[in-house]
């Protein structure tokens, strides 16, 4: 027991790791608080599913131009990128916190700042990664990346609560203030996080773009021709566009319409979904159990969307609770063997660039987001969970059927033991 707890604090000897950590989990708890507060605001301030669904979209809108990112992150270092894209949350957040302390924030407000901070945050979860990866030796790495998982989960259980409660308990304004001194902390420590030197320029800004275009070319190509590599793109594709729709950008409605619990009711239910991915990133981080990546990733798929359809036709608090519960913890045992299919079946040379292709996967959530809006208007939300739910369910069948000797068979490279 004490060696595997020894083993699991082994990146906080990194010197950067401790600054990168608390620093990457202020920044996703001041995520998750602002997400909730802004999403109840405008489901409100519009009462309109759709304005919710667009809302929800535009966090999401960077994640085509997250390869940019990594050419600006080569030029001017990805730690100082880092540093200034948390500064930019802070100050976008301060503004905010002054529209709303004066009385004076409307709807426009919020999804001008949603659309600007949506172009820097998608590309913050790699620049982490890809940092972890920088100051971390290679059998470090996989627990590192667990621990820095963490983040993200116990972000989504405390910044639900503390956002949607905090909102109840003493106003939007204060609530705000708390959001914006998280950006701030974050900032702030960020600046103690080590990173490589930046790459000295090469050409002018044509030749950066034409090679960052033959670069994600090659990675293309990469992928396209690995099956395994393929398959867990197309998983990571599917989840966002068809799951985590109803879990990231759809629980203010769930809140508000369909449970009718109020503002601090959404506290419970986003709680409930990060309690499960907390319980199954620190199961699958603690390094217990003999997991074959390909087969948990498909597995985990197709629980996820069973349990999305059955939240959908549940109007019971209990066990709609219950579902989110056993939906977040099966999005981790899917989304932590995904990335090591990917890293695992990457060349060295190649990872940085096949991560920052498994990155514009992301592109599904605001997709989904968008297409949910009109069919909960027109259709109902249980019938769209049912849609949603089922053809995840089928996808997800046909790509361990496509892929069935690259992701399921034993001897399959994606299936060693993580």
């Amino acid at each position: 027991m004490a060696a595997a707890r020894a083993s699991a604090l082994a990146p906080f000897r990194v010197r950067s790791f401790r600054f990168q950590w608390p620093a990457d989990l202020a920044t996703s708890w001041a995520f998750e608080m602002e997400a909730l507060i802004l999403g109840w605001y405008v489901l409100t301030a519009t009462g309109s599913v759709q304005q919710l669904v667009i809302f929800g979209a535009l966090a999401w809108l960077g994640s085509v131009f997250s390869p940019f990112f990594g050419i600006a992150g080569d030029r001017i270092g990805l730690r100082t990128l880092l540093c200034a894209t948390r500064g930019a949350y802070a100050l976008q957040a301060a503004v905010l916190m002054v529209l709303i302390l004066t009385d004076t924030l409307a709807p426009w407000h919020v999804f001008a700042i949603a659309a600007l901070a949506g172009l820097m945050r998608p590309s913050d979860v790699a620049m982490r990664m890809v940092l972890v990866g920088q100051t971390m030796r290679p059998e470090m790495l996989m627990g590192a990346l667990g621990i820095a998982r963490t983040t993200s989960d116990t972000a989504r259980v405390a910044g639900a609560i503390a956002g949607t409660g905090g909102v109840a308990l003493i106003g939007m304004g204060p609530a705000y203030v708390v959001v914006t001194a998280m950006y701030v902390t974050a900032f702030l420590l960020s600046l103690g996080v080590a990173g490589l030197r930046p790459r000295a320029p090469e050409g002018t800004a044509d030749a950066a773009a034409v090679k960052l275009f033959a670069g994600l070319m090659q990675a293309v190509r990469y992928v396209w021709n690995k099956p395994d590599l393929l398959g867990a793109f197309s998983i990571a594709f599917l989840v966002n566009l068809l799951a985590f729709p109803f879990f990231l950008g759809l629980l203010p409605y769930a809140a508000k319409d369909v449970f009718d619990i109020g503002q601090s009711g959404l506290g419970y239910l986003a709680a409930a979904f990060a309690s499960g991915a907390l319980a199954g990133s620190l199961l699958v981080g603690a390094g217990r159990l003999p997991l074959r990546a390909g087969r948990v990733m498909l597995g985990s798929a197709a629980i996820w969307f069973v349990a999305l359809l059955l939240f959908g036709q549940t109007r019971s608090l209990g066990v709609g609770l219950a579902l989110l519960f056993v939906s977040g913890f099966v999005q981790s045992f899917c989304m932590t063997p995904l990335a090591a299919v990917m890293l695992r079946a990457s060349s060295e040379e190649m990872r940085g660039r096949v991560m920052g292709l498994r990155i514009l996967a992301i592109w599904g959530l605001p997709l989904g987001l968008l297409a949910a809006g009109p069919v909960i208007a027109h259709l109902g939300y249980a019938a769209s969970t049912l849609i949603y739910g089922g053809l995840g369910l089928a996808a997800t069948s046909a790509i361990g059927l496509r892929w069935r000797s690259a992701l399921w068979q034993r001897s399959a490279l994606a299936n060693s033991h993580l």
